[in-house]
């Protein structure tokens, strides 16, 4: 039973002893900085059910806690909040408790507890990935290994938009205007190459349009009639059909675009355990639309297409067929949703990274499969988010305006390379060994800067303030973290003795911090929030840099003190490089 629960239970019994009253709940808070104490009762909500003065009552209950509970030293009431100092052998014990547990705050699996599986990425294999794709990435990364740290075994997934319309495009404007060209003969990553055909269709398809409406043609039917699009259209329903040709050709550019992608992830520094692709997924999906049709769970109209009516759920009617036959997105989620769930037996519940436009899409999706009587649709989340917007503004894709996810990742390397050059800390280092750094401390920077804010809300990623040797940036943890280790590699300390301290009042403030980490995690996972782990570490650096500031660790006044505190810069510095982990950030040894 952990602190809180312990000073909970003796309230209540103060409360029912003195009072004769029950109280159901026990509010708590952190003391002000201004006021002596470690933990605050706050007393106004019991005045529901104890009749009197919030001061006396919180006078009466202080002194029962002191006189009842051996962690309580003392206490102050200050305008009916209770503030209880907690004594130094319980901030002791605990630290001790946990100095040689690397991984505090983890937890593991239960047995026969039901795994979530976690999607992100998710791209059409018509362009490389881009900005948006970073922070789907990142945030799918992170909240899959937040789950994991939080007790729960968790599958990393993706589906592949390996169909459709987008990917038709490429390969209708690299048929036509290709000459043959590869990833081999061009030295272009293969998702670039086939991105670049993708821009290619828009501007000849806008070229078309220009020429229908010189002709007389209004432009909303000159949209529809442009020859361009016709034959993309056409190439669609011959994949669908199987032709080998098609087939072929859709087969080479998509393998050429995989290529590509792969590079990307591991640069990035994510992973998947499986990979699900529409073109298999959709077929399923087919499948229980035919089901939900006998059900009754869809309808089919006059010209064939089959329907969905969640009018009274007030929603609208969603198509799930159209009336050639041909699948729509809604098709194929449906199919990977029940594909997952058959491949994977014992998930109980999904999570969707994917940016908030499509929030609406969800909400039916998740309802439809409900309708089709899966329980497990109760535990599908949308995590939903934000998306990211530069300085210069907003990234179109067909237009060839988005900024490349590869390119990014140089310029933030090159940045915190030009920055450290400045700065001149490289003393020592090897070229190889440079590279790598500034690698880890841009990919830090990239990666801090996206998960520090609330997934809901639009970033203005600018990617000079993201490398900050200074502030809540990723920089400035990392080059904690390695004056941490630089401590370390000083101090000759036991550091499997338990020593008995008089705690200094910043150390007592970081054992608190440290205290805090498992329910951070609980709650990141709760909440699929990165922000909360992002944010808690920099709250726990700034407190460590404050103990670093008033404290001295090497030149301590005695062997016991040096000892104790170079186990806590150690804990101090394990947290952070444990806490960086589950944002998928290196931490340096040497900065």
């Amino acid at each position: 039973m952990n602190l809180q629960d312990t000073l909970s239970n003796y309230v209540k019994e103060a409360v029912k002893t003195v009072y004769n009253a029950e109280l159901e709940s026990v509010e708590f808070q952190a003391t002000r900085k201004e006021f002596a104490g470690d933990i605050t009762v706050v007393v106004f909500p019991m005045l529901r059910v104890v009749k009197g003065n919030p001061q006396q009552i919180g006078e009466t209950i202080g002194e029962y806690l002191v006189g009842k509970v051996e962690e309580v030293k003392a206490f102050n009431v200050v305008k009916g909040f209770l503030n209880i100092e907690i004594n130094d052998a319980y901030y002791i014990n605990f630290f001790n408790s946990i100095t040689n547990n690397t991984t505090f705050g983890f937890e593991t699996p239960k047995a026969g507890e039901k795994a979530v599986m976690v999607e992100y990425s998710s791209p059409n294999t018509n362009k490389p990935l881009h900005l948006g794709h970073v922070r789907n990435n990142l945030l799918g990364y992170s909240v899959a290994e937040i789950i994991k740290a939080s007790g729960k075994k968790v599958y990393k997934t993706q589906i592949i938009n390996d169909r459709g319309i987008h990917i038709c495009k490429s390969m209708l404007a690299w048929k036509y205007f290709g000459n043959g060209e590869t990833p081999e003969s061009t030295g272009l990553k293969g998702d670039k190459l086939v991105g670049n055909y993708y821009v290619k269709f828009d501007q000849e398809y806008k070229k078309q349009i220009h020429e229908l409406v010189a002709k007389g043609i209004s432009e909303e039917d000159a949209k529809k009639q442009a020859p361009i699009l016709l034959e993309a259209q056409q190439m669609l329903l011959q994949w669908e059909a199987g032709d080998k040709e098609v087939v072929a050709l859709w087969e080479k550019m998509n393998g050429w675009v995989y290529d590509g992608f792969n590079a990307t992830y591991k640069n990035l520094g994510v992973d998947f355990d499986k990979l699900y692709y529409e073109s298999e997924t959709y077929l399923l999906g087919k499948e229980f639309v035919a089901e939900g049709l006998k059900s009754g769970v869809f309808i089919k109209k006059e010209d064939g297409s089959v329907w969905c009516d969640l009018t009274d759920d007030g929603l609208d009617e969603k198509i799930v067929l159209r009336s050639d036959g041909t699948a729509v997105y809604m098709t194929q989620d449906i199919g990977t949703a029940i594909q997952r769930v058959k491949d994977y037996p014992d998930v109980g519940g999904m999570v969707y990274t994917v940016g908030n436009e499509q929030d609406y899409h969800f909400k039916v999706l998740f309802l439809i499969i409900k309708k089709l009587g899966f329980d497990w649709a109760k535990n599908l989340f949308h995590l939903s988010y934000g998306m990211v917007d530069l300085p210069s503004g907003k990234m179109k894709s067909r237009e060839g305006t988005v900024v490349d996810a590869d390119d990014l990742i140089h310029e933030m390397a090159s940045t915190a390379g030009e920055i450290s050059e400045e700065l001149g800390k490289l003393e020592g280092y090897t070229e190889a060994e440079k590279q790598e750094l500034y690698k880890t401390i841009g990919l830090g920077a990239l990666k801090y800067y996206i998960l520090k804010v609330d997934p809901k809300k639009r970033i203005l990623f600018d990617p000079k303030e993201s490398i900050d040797f200074q502030g809540n940036t990723g920089p400035f943890i990392q080059y904690t973290y390695a004056r941490i280790q630089s401590i370390l590699r000083k101090a000759e300390v036991d550091m499997t003795a338990k020593v008995e301290v008089t705690l200094h009042d910043k150390e007592k403030e970081l054992i608190k911090q440290i205290q805090l980490f498992p329910e951070v995690i609980q709650n990141a996972a709760d909440n699929h929030s990165p922000a909360l782990v992002a944010n808690y570490t920099y709250d726990l650096v700034k407190e460590f840099n404050s103990f670093y500031q008033n404290v001295s660790i090497l030149g301590a006044d005695n062997n016991n003190e040096k000892t104790f505190r170079v186990q806590l810069s150690f804990t101090v510095a394990n947290l952070i490089k444990n806490a960086f982990s589950l944002l998928g950030i290196n931490v340096p040894e040497r900065m």
